[in-house]
This record gives C-alpha cells, sequence and structure tokens, in this order.
C-alpha cells in the first residue's frame, strides 16, 4: 500500500484537476450535455462510478505501486467531479446557465477546499499515529 502522505497528495492532485478541467471545458463549452437513454447525466453521477470503481479496491485490497496511486489518484478526480456539482444542484435550476453562475463555482470551490482540508486533516493524523 502506499503510504497516506503520498496517497492524500494524489486524491487532492486529482481533485483539483477534475476541477480545473471541469470548470475550464464547461465555461468554454457550457451545452456540452452528456445523455444516456434520453437521461441527462451529470458529472455528479459520473464522479460516484469512478470514486465507486476506485476507492473500494483502493480501501479493501490496498494495493501497491503504481496501482494503488493510480486508484488515489483517480479516486481524487471521482471526488472532484462530484464535489464540484454538489452546491450546484442544490441551489440552482440545474441548467446550463446556472453552472457559470458565481453561486455555482463558489460553491463547488469550497466543497473542494473542505475537502482537500479532511484529507489533510487525516494525512496528519495517520501520521500522529505511527509508531516512531
Amino acid at each position: 500500500m502506499i503510504g497516506s502522505t503520498r496517497t492524500g497528495k494524489l486524491m487532492i492532485g486529482g481533485i483539483l484537476v477534475s476541477f480545473v478541467i471541469l470548470r475550464a471545458s464547461l465555461y468554454l463549452s457550457p451545452a456540452a450535455d452528456f445523455y444516456v437513454a434520453g437521461y441527462n447525466i451529470h458529472h455528479l453521477f459520473s464522479g460516484i462510478l469512478i470514486a465507486i470503481l476506485c476507492l473500494l479496491p483502493l480501501v479493501i485490497v490496498r494495493p501497491k505501486g503504481r496501482k494503488g496511486a493510480a486508484l488515489a489518484f483517480f479516486s481524487g478526480i471521482g471526488l472532484g467531479m462530484m464535489l464540484d456539482e454538489w452546491v450546484y444542484l442544490i441551489v440552482t435550476d440545474g441548467s446550463n446557465a446556472s453552472y457559470l453562475l458565481p453561486v455555482s463555482f463558489w460553491g463547488g470551490l469550497a466543497m473542494v477546499l473542505v475537502c482537500v482540508a479532511y484529507i489533510l486533516l487525516l494525512v496528519r493524523l495517520a501520521h500522529l499515529r505511527t509508531p516512531k
């Protein structure tokens, strides 16, 4: 298993990368909707799927090396996708225009920063519990 500091950094990296890429790409092309069988699939739901597929083996199997690193990074991507849309889908009507509103951006950024702070806290606690 990869160490808690490295896992935390990889997860934070994935969260930040997904947030920045989603915000930039959807700012440039706000009508880039993804439909399955007539249903608009927000990236919140894609993020849930990615997080489940990556977090469960990361926690249960605890792979070492590159597999563990990849799972940590992609877990962060899934979390970033979820956190980006969390506030947006609660406080707006869920439209493409609403995604570009300040409340959507600042809400997503706030959720990302709270999650990053939580990861940093968990890494710190893991280091305090590690015998020296």
